[in-house]
């Protein structure tokens, strides 16, 4: 009779420390492949279990060390039992019977079973067990203390580096692709999240409708000369300069225009807002928060001499996150139009890094290149671009089509078949 009851109770020592192995390999699974901005967004919705759970996650280390322990002597003491159970029925051999036996069922029991229903739903399960955790937590309190010194000792010995644990640009973007193919973000997500990440990667010279194309007005213009300016080009706010463009005094709203022209012995300087002068290399990040600080609408990019480079508005800044903004005075134009097969129409204000994506050139190459197609133009060809000039590039023949002050507006490309180990470098 006592040797059936401690049988029952040895069977039952064992179901017992199963399960509890099969929870610490749960509870591991599950807090390790969890989503934690999911059961924050949860937490700080009021959930108990989710602030639990959060907490826990945020000290990971005593986490895993207690699920570790819990685990380790959970399976030492099934492995024990079990060894004793078998050597009593089966004498010596029951020692391997053992063995094989226990090595089965901790398998598939205690490891593969609990580890892919935990990785199936993580945070549904983290929060099934948080509550549990609580009590081995407190439990093995002096074993987890012995291992966060143990922690400290090893960081001191090994010295890690700080940068193992910092997240690189590259990794990120994987982040999003993972989280696209997965179907958590669509294609448009994805383009937002990349231009965030991209956005401080850029310049004010990157993104600057160049002097030549800058629509400014003399101080000395007569009211019909603005207002036709205004008309013509659509605009809001044009620069006002003194003498050369290379001097802007401020900036014309139409609104204080029209007050301009109702009011007499009001003077046009009187009612310019001041202008923003940022250099070019000007990070458009840093350039979106100068704009913002200073209430204006529009900087004027100058170079390394004081002069106008160009302009950038809180449009074009905002059009390297959200893309192309439209309004009712804007004309839609394409910047790269087929015309036939394997051959294009480009504007050469086209942004480069456009330009090499479209025809799957290495964009690695297109880092160190002019902004526009235009300077790129310009680059190859070595002088000033004239029309029908043409120059070979990769898989790529550019033939010019129009030019206008000293600069290719306009040029045509044909693609042709890529040939191994040829160099299509003029």
């Amino acid at each position: 009779m006592d040797t059936e009851v401690s049988h029952l109770a040895a069977y039952f020592t064992l179901f017992t420390l199963l399960a509890l192995s099969f929870f610490f390999s749960l509870a591991e699974t599950s807090f390790t492949a969890l989503n934690k901005i999911r059961i924050k967004n949860m937490a700080d919705k009021g959930s108990k279990k989710a602030k639990l759970t959060l907490s826990m996650y945020e000290d990971f280390d005593r986490l895993l060390s207690s699920l570790l322990v819990g685990t380790t002597v959970a399976n030492l003491t099934i492995a024990a039992i079990c060894t004793v159970l078998f050597v009593n029925a089966f004498g010596d051999i029951g020692a391997t019977i053992s063995t094989i036996v226990l090595a089965v069922i901790v398998v598939v029991f205690a490891e593969v079973t609990p580890k892919t229903i935990a990785k199936e739903s993580p945070e549904k399960i983290a929060l099934f067990c948080a509550p549990f955790l609580k009590f081995f937590l407190i439990l093995l309190t002096p074993i987890n203390a012995f291992f966060v010194w143990w922690k400290k000792i090893l960081i001191l010995v090994f010295k890690p580096s700080k940068d193992d644990k910092a997240m690189t640009e590259d990794e990120l973007l994987s982040f999003v692709e993972e989280a696209m193919c997965s179907g958590v973000i669509d294609d448009d997500d994805k383009e937002l999240i990349h231009n965030v990440i991209d956005f401080h990667d850029r310049r004010a010279l990157d993104i600057l409708t160049p002097r030549i194309d800058v629509a400014a007005i003399s101080k000395n213009a007569t009211t019909a000369e603005i207002a036709e300016l205004f008309f013509k080009t659509g605009l809001s706010r044009i620069p006002v300069y003194d003498e050369s463009i290379d001097n802007i005094i401020g900036i014309l709203h139409t609104r204080h225009f029209l007050h301009y022209t109702m009011k007499g012995g009001v003077t046009l300087e009187s009612i310019l807002s001041p202008a923003v002068f940022v250099p070019a290399q000007m990070d458009i990040g840093d350039l979106l928060k100068l704009l913002q600080k200073e209430k204006s609408q529009m900087a004027i990019v100058i170079d390394d001499y004081g002069g106008t480079d160009g302009i950038v508005t809180m449009e074009d800044i905002l059009e390297e996150l959200v893309g192309e903004i439209w309004d009712e005075s804007d004309k839609v134009i394409e910047p790269i139009v087929p015309i036939g097969e394997n051959s294009f129409k480009v504007i050469c204000s086209t942004d480069t890094h456009d330009f090499f994506e479209h025809f799957s050139l290495p964009k690695e190459d297109a880092d160190d290149l002019p902004p526009t197609v235009c300077g790129w133009i310009l680059e190859r060809l070595g002088k000033i671009p004239e029309k029908d000039d043409v120059f070979v590039y990769e898989h790529l023949t550019v033939t010019v089509i129009r030019t206008e002050r000293r600069r290719a507006l306009e040029c045509v490309v044909i693609v042709r078949e890529r040939v191994e180990n040829e160099d299509y470098m003029s």
